[in-house]
C-alpha cells in the first residue's frame, strides 16, 4: 500500500477522483496515481497524488494530455488538485456516461475511456444500488 493512501483516500472520499467509480465495490484498494507523472518529473508531495480507480490510472498512465472530441487538438488533462470535477464533467441520469463539459473535460473523458463498456456496465449496478452517481 502507498505510503499517502489513508489520506489520499480520506480527501477523495473513497472514490476515484476521475470517473467517480465509488471504492466500496473494488476487490483492490484504488490506486495512489501521480497527476503529474514522474515520467514527466511529477512529485510524491500530497498536492500531486490522486487516487484513482484501476482502469483511469492504466488509461491514464504518464500521459498529460487528451484529446478533444473533434481529434485537432490536445488540452491538458483534469487536475482534481486544481480542478472542480462539476465544472468539466457531467453523467447522465439516462445513459451514466461521463459527458465532457469542456476541452480538459472531454479530452479527459478521452484518455481514459471513461465510458468504456466495462465503465457503463459497472456503473449501472452501483446506481441500481444508489452508490453511482
Amino acid at each position: 500500500m502507498n505510503a499517502y493512501y489513508l489520506e489520499v483516500a480520506f480527501r477523495a472520499d473513497e472514490k476515484c477522483e476521475y470517473c467517480q467509480a465509488p471504492e466500496t465495490f473494488s476487490n483492490f484498494l484504488f490506486e495512489v496515481e501521480h497527476i503529474i507523472p514522474r515520467f514527466h518529473n511529477g512529485t510524491d508531495d500530497l498536492e500531486n497524488l490522486a487516487l484513482s480507480c484501476r482502469s483511469c490510472n492504466i488509461f491514464k498512465s504518464n500521459h498529460l494530455t487528451g484529446i478533444d472530441d473533434d481529434e485537432t487538438e490536445t488540452h491538458r488533462l483534469f487536475n482534481p488538485r486544481i480542478d472542480n470535477w462539476n465544472e468539466h464533467f457531467k453523467i447522465s441520469v439516462e445513459t451514466l456516461e461521463i459527458k465532457g463539459l469542456t476541452q480538459i473535460g472531454r479530452g479527459t473523458v478521452n484518455r481514459l475511456k471513461l465510458n468504456n463498456s466495462e465503465q457503463i456496465r459497472a456503473r449501472r449496478i452501483w446506481n441500481r444500488l444508489d452508490f453511482y452517481p
